[in-house]
């Protein structure tokens, strides 16, 4: 039986990986390296953030993307965007490099078992692990309105949903979102030639400001430190003190998930945006049905009018329930947060002993950096730490459910 099965070879699977490795645990990974870098997002997107807040973790620092970028003759520089592609070929590179052979296999269930857990991947083999830590990603947590799911695929899709936008070329397209997904995905439309749209429910668009430089006067920096979140000492706390921020009362961190680095477009995207997208602000759908040749919708106030399809580009909601690969016992078994989403403890192990979770659906418990590629490091040293901790002593890392029940009333820290 391995010590860990890591299951999802995105930055966060990669991480714990090259992680656990050095740590002379025995492991598997399963997943598809960098599959929805590769996979679901359109050729011409560029990371958001910084290179030098972009890198995946290795115990050493030595597979970092700016030495990548070296090996293809770029230099990574503060303030200039990296694109997308090269990310995911860094992911590539990285996991070549940091990490044990990756099988690309997809594991479609997880059980409980006396002692462990057995995943069964597509194929059907069956896999056993004293330890499992799923590092999914965002795509099991697509989130798509209400008013739109009643409407068929081929009318209305997710903007993660888009390896390429070809098929929308000389079409008319409706982008429901004010964040940078629906902002880029809307420019680069209309680049190609699609009569684009963009419904926003905000009264204004929100857009991040040009970078500082690397380097200026301490006074400045004192006043408002970069970070791997951006600048100002609120960002520097999410993105530097994640431990910290677990402390904070649970309706704290609430508050601070829905409000935190909400919606706004990167500083790289306006001019592309204010020059070819038409954008309505203060429009919420407030109905949608299909008619012939696209969709009709309704928003707030009576206006309403036709497009041939529609990109929800309205984020993801990382709940217990859309863990589907858990076994509807094990899922069952998970203490939640007021969210909806999975108590994890101290080192990310969630109230079921020996399972690990990390990426977004940790960002309840340790705030906005798990929403980025740049909460990696921080969630690889401490999950493996705890994984230790459980390997050799069977103590939890955090939270234990109470004796009988489940949920985030039962949970018990600490």
């Amino acid at each position: 039986m391995d010590d860990l099965l890591v299951v999802g070879a995105g930055p966060y699977g990669l991480s714990i990986a090259a992680h656990a490795a050095a740590a002379g645990l025995k492991l598997r990974v399963f997943g598809r390296p960098m599959a929805s870098w590769r996979d679901n997002m359109p050729g011409g997107m560029f990371l958001k953030s910084e290179p030098w807040a972009s890198n995946l973790s290795d115990p050493a620092a030595r597979w970092r993307l700016d030495a990548y970028c070296a090996t293809q003759g770029v230099t990574a520089r503060h303030g200039e965007p990296i694109p997308v592609e090269m990310f995911a070929r860094y992911g590539l590179w990285f996991a070549r490099n940091a990490v044990p052979e990756v099988d690309e296999r997809t594991v479609t269930r997880i059980v409980s078992l006396p002692g462990g857990f057995e995943a069964v991947t597509a194929d059907g083999e069956c896999v056993r692990a004293r330890t499992v830590a799923l590092a999914v990603g965002v795509m099991p947590f697509v989130e798509i309105p209400a008013v739109l799911r009643g409407l068929p695929g081929d009318l209305v899709s997710h903007s993660s949903h888009h390896g390429d936008l070809d098929r929308f070329r000389d079409r008319d397209v409706t982008v429901i979102g004010g964040g940078q997904a629906a902002l880029e995905t809307a420019a680069l439309l209309a680049e190609q030639g699609s009569r684009v749209r963009v419904l926003a429910r905000a009264d204004r668009l929100r857009w991040n400001d040009v970078p500082p430089p690397w380097e200026r006067p301490w006074w400045q920096a004192v006043r408002s430190p970069q970070s791997g979140l951006g600048c100002g000492w609120r960002n520097w706390f999410y993105a530097e003190r994640p431990g910290f921020y677990r402390r904070l009362p649970e309706p704290t961190r609430a508050r601070i998930a829905t409000t935190a680095l909400g919606p706004a477009g990167a500083w790289w995207v306006r001019d592309r945006v204010e020059s070819t997208v038409r954008v309505r602000l203060d429009h919420e759908v407030t109905a949608a049905r299909a008619v012939p040749g696209g969709v009709r919708l309704e928003v707030a106030g009576g206006d309403s009018f036709e497009t041939e399809h529609v990109i929800a580009a309205t984020g993801f909601k990382a709940t217990r329930d859309r863990l589907g690969l858990l076994s509807g016992e094990l899922r069952g078994t998970l203490a939640a947060v007021s969210d909806g989403s999975p108590e994890v403890g101290r080192d990310f192990e969630s109230s079921h002993p020996g399972l690990f979770l990390a990426g977004l659906a940790t960002a309840a418990g340790f705030g906005p950096a798990m929403r980025f590629v740049y909460g990696a490091t921080f969630t690889a040293r401490t999950l493996v730490r705890g994984v230790r901790r459980r390997l050799r002593t069977g103590v939890p890392s955090g939270v234990i459910p109470a004796p009988g029940r489940h949920g985030a009333a039962d949970a018990v820290r600490r």
